[in-house]
Formats: C-alpha cells, structure tokens, sequence
C-alpha cells in the first residue's frame, strides 16, 4: 500500500510540471502572435492608430518635434508684438508732453494751476523743432494768457513758443529748441484706411507720460458738431476718424500711428459717458496737415470770407420767419445776416443786415454750419460765388468775389 501510495504522488507530480511548461510556451507562443500581428492590423486598417518602427532616434525626433511646436508658437507671438513695438518705437520720443501754465489765479492771487496733454514733433527747421497739438490743450497761449512748456520723454522741460491756432479744426503748433530733439514723426496718409485696420495711440493720458494703447480704426467717416461759440449751437462739423484705441483725457494732441509707426491722426477728442467704452476721435493727417502749413507759414488758416455775422434761421424763433421776415411758408432753413462788416465782400455786394440766406452757388444752405461748410471747402480767396437770399420776403440773387478771412 505504501508503494502504491508513493508511485500515485510522484505521477501526479510529474503531469503537474509538464501542464506548467506547456502554459509558459502558450504564454510565449501568444504573446509573439500579437507582437507580430499589430503592424499587420494597423496597416489594414483595423486599428485606430498608426504603429511605426522604433529607432534610436525616435526618442529625440519626438522631442524634436515638441520643441519645433514650441518655436513656431513663440515665434507666431513674436513677430505679431514686435510689429507694434517697432511702430511705437519709431515714434515713441516724438510723442511730447504739453504742459499749460494757466496764469489765472485764484481770490488768494495764487497760480489756479496747470493743465496737461500731448503733442508731436513733426519737423525740425535749423534750430527750431516743430510740434502740433490741439488748440485746447494751449487755450490762451495766442494772447498771452498762459506760457505753454514741452517735455520730452526724457523728462526734461522745454520752454515753447506759440505759432498758430485753429479752432475749427482743434488744431495748434509751437516750436521748441532742437537742441535736444533726437526723434521726429512721420506722417502717413489717412485717406487710404479702412475700418479693421491696427490703430496705435501714443499720449499723456492722466498725466502718464508715454502711455501706450493699442486698437483698430473704427470708422473712417466720422462727422462730429463742434460748438466753438459755447452757445449750444454747432458751429462746424469735424471730420474725425474713429477708433476704439484707448483715449483718455491727457491723450488730446497726442499720437494715432498706423503699424508702420506713421502718424494717422492726431488724437482730439472723447466721448466721456458712463455708458459709452472704446470711442475716441481723431483728426485725419490728411485734413491736419494743409491745416499745420497754414499755421506755420501765416499763424492761421486762410480761410475765404463774406465778411457777415451770421445766425442759423432755427435760432430765431418760428413767428418772426413770416412776421417780421416776410419769408414763404415752404422756407424751411437758411442764414440770418445780423450784420454787415465795413468794406466786405458782403457789402460790396448790397447785401444787408436782415437778409436771410438760402442758397449759395445753386446748393442749398439750412443753417450757418452748412455755410462754413461750403465757404471753406468749396471755394476759394477770389472766388466769384452767387448767393441767393430773402429781403422783405423777396428772392434775390447776388455776386460775391470771396477774399481773405480776417479773424
């Protein structure tokens, strides 16, 4: 029995080993079917991934690839920000501080304090650099009411001396010694811009020396009512382009730059509401350069004149159209003439205090804007144009030879 016994262990014993080198060559056998087998499923298609030969060199072509990713995205970035620093930089120490010295004073006699914007230089003359501005910005510097000083982005302070002004278009120009002025402003063309394209504002804003804003054009036509007279009524209509480029107070005579780095415009006002973001204005360069020669070479613009103080007929009202004018019912608008200058183009004419303009050169005029208007873009100092007017409710008509504004 005890054979039997130890004969019946050592069979099962011996079975036991044969069944677990059998299952390791399976294990073997199937793992090498499988090995074997991807590249054939992947190459027809039957898995959702590609299987490619490792080489020594895969590791670092992976890591190749990776970094190559990364430069392209870095180098993207780059050039997309170094476009708009290159612009700034050609322009950035053209851009000036204005400061005005206001010489009014308080009920103590103590100075009532300065006021702050930008300008450009735009041009040096022998010994002379050339800035513009907004006429607002050196409001009373023309009769001596103020001193208007320059600061370079160096910090230093220039005394300015007063060249021109123009109030319609909110333009002004100074000259500062050129002794340390390094850097000049280009101007580039405003009529070819379209909406969408890259806007850049250089300024003082708030007082923060070289600040920096980045936007688009906004619009390319853009008309905005000027009251220059402060009685609520618009006396001029500015063509302004519009951006949403950062303006803020501070930021007026200071710089719109296309991504050249070119002076498109020149920064001149604000929307300020609550409700309202990203509106600024600016002056075209194309406008504001014919208006930067007239103020240098005669200290204003030369503007032609009909020498009559003049009022929109909506200012008047409605019961003395008919009443006292004598005007049809189908007028609806023109000029009142309050008054004639001695020795005008206007009194030459025959015309008369009372008469109410409604036509010049066949173009209707509703309103003392209109005329400005059609005066300094449509004709020019020796201009013969013909004005069409109501006297005593009576049409009459008119030559008038245009000749120099005298403000």
């Amino acid at each position: 029995m005890g054979y039997y016994d130890g004969g019946t262990r050592a069979s099962k014993e011996k079975r036991g080993a044969s069944s677990g080198i059998a299952g390791f060559i399976g294990a073997i056998v199937g793992a090498l079917i499988v090995v074997f087998s991807i590249p054939v499923l992947s190459s027809t298609g039957f898995l959702p991934y590609d299987i490619g030969p490792a080489g020594p060199g895969s590791e670092e072509a992976g890591e190749s690839a990776e970094e190559n990713t990364e430069e392209q995205v870095e180098s993207v970035s780059i050039e997309h920000n170094s476009d708009v620093t290159e612009a700034v930089d050609r322009v950035h120490d053209a851009v000036v501080g204005i400061v005005n010295m206001n010489q009014s004073s308080d009920m103590f006699g103590a100075p009532a304090g300065e006021g702050t914007g930008s300008g450009i230089i735009y041009k040096i003359e022998e010994d002379r650099a050339f800035v513009v501005t907004n006429q607002h910005v050196i409001e009373g510097a023309s009769t001596g009411q103020t001193e208007v000083d320059v600061t370079l982005t160096d910090g230093s302070r220039i005394p300015a001396e007063f060249v021109g002004e123009d109030e319609l278009t909110d333009l002004a120009v100074l000259t500062i010694d050129a002794e340390e002025v390094e850097t000049i402003a280009d101007f580039g063309t405003s009529d070819t811009l379209r909406a969408g394209e890259p806007a850049i504002a250089i300024g003082n804003p708030l007082a923060f020396e070289g600040s920096v804003t980045l936007g688009i054009i906004s619009s390319v036509e853009r008309s905005i009512p000027v009251d220059i007279s402060g009685d609520g009524q618009p006396d001029w209509e500015a063509e302004v382009l519009q951006t949403d480029a950062a303006i803020n107070p501070g930021n007026s005579g200071g710089a719109l730059v296309n991504i050249q780095g070119e002076v498109i415009g020149i920064n001149s006002m604000k929307i300020a509401q609550n409700a309202v973001e990203g509106i600024g204005f600016a002056i075209p360069a194309d406008l504001a350069q014919p208006v930067i020669a007239d103020l240098e070479q005669y200290g204003e613009v030369q503007r032609p004149q009909m020498g009559i103080v003049l009022r929109s007929l909506q200012e008047i009202p409605s019961f003395h159209w008919e009443s006292t004018l004598g005007l049809p019912e189908d007028v609806k608008g023109g000029v009142y003439i309050e008054g004639v200058q001695p020795d005008s183009p206007a009194q030459e004419a025959g015309m008369e205090e009372g008469d109410v303009i409604v036509e010049l050169d066949g173009e209707e005029i509703r309103d003392a804007n209109e005329l400005r208007r059609y005066l300094y873009t449509e004709v020019e100092i020796g201009d013969t144009m013909e004005v069409t007017f109501y006297r005593n409710g009576e049409l009459q008509s008119t030559d008038i030879t245009l000749s120099e504004q005298v403000f």
